[in-house]
């Protein structure tokens, strides 16, 4: 996506001066924040936050539905604020006005460049969207979407899924290589929005509810410059292709075989002694992949229960850049936010680079989606792929998914 150039001088004016060193400002006040992401096309994208302090500094929580995403990293100069977010090699960067609001923008990390979008934080405000008063239709159910790319005009069969209590409604939609974690919003009468906000990713959903089991003239607004159109039915079987059908590798294939450099530099083969004999997991991912903080959730915890009964896992990371240091830098904020204690290696191959699987797994046909995870038998073949991952702002579908991994990892370990 081509680089977002509004608001240039204001830009030019926040970069200016050292951030390294926390100087006297008047800081952020505490309490909540209604955050408004500014388009280029003049659509915006709404999430809130809650600052506080916490052990002698200022801290905030980005709050989507049942999510609250900590951020510690928070520096002054003068009026002005750096707002270091966890993941995605984004930050946001703000005047603070003398109300106490602030205006700035957000920066995003991409492959060769920043993206830029200016934004506006409003102290005080606890709602995410004004409702207009009109008494809520309901909507929640799970719903049957057909998303359309405004500019290819591809189509991608999704399942939304809501929870509705009064006006306010949480819920997601399923795509098939994961989902769109943590969505909060309001019915408003026969209109639907949503949105959400996890520091790399932005989300806005609109629709109008026609009659109780339609949803029609859907828009979706993603990130910078990201548009769909989509339309839905209520339907309460939908469901997505079976998550283990959807990579295919070469079955006549022998044990995997690949080495890469981890986080340390150091190189780590699946043919170590380490990983003789054991059932292991590779987590194809990447630290800018929203769903991938997710999946690594549940893997540190998994590994924890099942490391001593055999089991490895191994990151391997597919990051935006080939530059190693700069992958080094986005994984180890992952690493240590998740407290990852298995090993996570660095491909070198970009996550845009179409050969990607070509490059360093040629078993396997193609990387559908990040995160895969790919399950060895204590043979070292592959076992089973599983594309995709249904994080817990799924619900019953998170909980199937471990059951379905737990399943299988104990089906190896016996084999």
């Amino acid at each position: 996506m081509a680089m977002i150039r509004t608001y240039t001088v204001m830009f030019s004016l926040l970069i200016l001066g050292a951030y390294a060193s926390a100087l006297a400002g008047p800081g952020l006040r505490n309490g909540e924040w209604r955050v408004v992401l500014e388009r280029k096309d003049g659509h915006s994208i709404v999430f809130n936050f809650e600052s506080k302090d916490s052990a002698g500094k200022k801290i905030l929580y980005i709050r989507n539905a049942g999510e609250r995403l900590l951020v510690d990293d928070i520096k002054y100069q003068g009026d002005s604020v750096l707002i270091k977010l966890p993941f995605f090699e984004s930050q946001l960067r703000a005047v603070i006005l003398g109300n106490g609001d602030l205006q700035g923008v957000w920066l995003k990390r991409g492959a060769d460049s920043y993206q830029v979008m200016p934004f506006k934080a409003f102290y005080n405000v606890s709602m995410r969207f004004p409702p207009g008063g009109g008494a809520p239709k309901g909507v929640a159910g799970r719903w049957k979407a057909v998303f359309r790319d405004a500019r290819s005009g591809d189509s991608t069969l999704r399942v939304g899924e809501f929870t509705q209590v009064g006006d306010r409604v949480t819920g997601t939609f399923l795509d098939p290589t994961g989902d769109y974690r943590y969505l909060e919003g309001i019915m408003d009468g026969d209109s639907l929005r949503l949105s959400c906000f996890d520091g790399g990713h932005a989300y806005y959903f609109s629709a109008r509810l026609e009659g109780n089991d339609r949803l029609t003239g859907g828009q979706h607004y993603s990130g910078f410059a990201g548009y769909e159109t989509w339309t839905a039915v209520r339907d309460e079987s939908a469901a997505l292709p079976d998550e283990f059908a959807l990579t295919n590798w070469d079955k006549n294939a022998g044990p995997l075989h690949f080495t890469f450099k981890d986080i340390d530099g150091k190189r780590v083969s699946l043919s170590d002694k380490r990983f003789a004999g054991k059932v292991v997991l590779i987590q194809i991912m990447g630290s800018w992949c929203p769903n991938c903080m997710d999946e690594t959730s549940f893997l540190s915890d998994f590994y924890k229960e099942y490391h001593s009964k055999g089991v490895e896992i191994i990151g391997l990371a597919y990051e935006r850049s080939t530059d190693f240091a700069r992958s080094q830098a986005s994984l180890r904020s992952f690493q240590r936010r998740f407290q990852v204690k298995y090993p996570m290696l660095i491909t070198g191959v970009a996550v845009g680079d179409p050969d990607r699987a070509a490059k360093t797994l040629p078993v396997v046909d193609k990387i559908v989606g990040f995160p895969t995870t790919i399950f060895l038998d204590k043979s070292g073949k592959i076992f089973k792929i599983h594309t995709g991952f249904n994080g817990p702002g799924t619900g019953a579908h998170y909980e199937e998914q471990k059951k379905e991994i737990y399943r299988t990892v104990d089906e190896l370990l016996k084999g």
